[in-house]
């Protein structure tokens, strides 16, 4: 039986990772509509495999958390103004694919490796071909976020030259205004005798 859901290309799954606890982390409702899963069984299925995910691969997030994660979303899609139709599938983000995830259960995440591990777990077809994708996604975030940091470096050290510069010149500057100041009028001369004893 095909599936309805809607293919998702490499391309459009860099949305789909956040920055939390300073890692890069999908969400289970994301990572288990990427996978071609529900949200139940991908959870499901972490339980029952806890023992392969510490802490690193897979985490809850904290009522604060998804709050902030829930407004970020909200703020993105405003800013975004998409068509409606697009608008059902994006608020999944937070809430999961149940249309009405219970408050109760908060959203886990999964970081580069927790998405793989999910992969292997699952067993579906899909999450075996989606999960390259996924990794590179991760991969290509990180690979930005390498070349952002080494920009700001160079920044930064073009900003020291600048400043050494700047005040090399205004050195320059105070040695040279003097000399590019008109010279003093001489003493003008006395009429008359003058005299050695004053």
């Amino acid at each position: 039986m095909p599936s309805t859901k809607p293919s998702l290309s490499h391309e459009t799954l860099e949305p789909l990772i956040f920055s939390i606890r300073g890692r890069r982390v999908m969400l289970d409702a994301d990572l288990a509509r990427v996978y071609g899963v529900a949200t139940k069984e991908l959870n499901q299925a972490v339980k029952r495999n806890a023992e392969r995910f510490p802490m690193d691969f897979v985490f809850q997030l904290t009522p604060s958390e998804a709050a902030d994660l829930r407004s970020h979303v909200a703020t993105k899609l405003s800013e975004q103004s998409e068509p409606k139709e697009n608008l059902a599938n994006r608020s999944q983000f937070v809430t999961g694919s149940q249309k009405h995830r219970d408050p109760r259960f908060r959203p886990r995440v999964f970081t580069e490796h927790g998405a793989l591990m999910a992969a292997n777990i699952v067993r579906s077809e899909r999450a075996m071909q989606m999960s390259v994708f996924v990794i590179r996604a991760f991969v290509r975030m990180r690979e930005q976020v390498a070349a952002n940091a080494a920009i700001l470096k160079r920044l930064a050290e073009i900003d020291r030259t600048l400043l050494q510069h700047d005040a090399a010149v205004r050195d320059v500057y105070s040695k040279l205004l003097p000399l590019l100041q008109p010279p003093p009028n001489p003493p003008k001369r006395r009429i008359g005798f003058v005299s050695d004893d004053g």
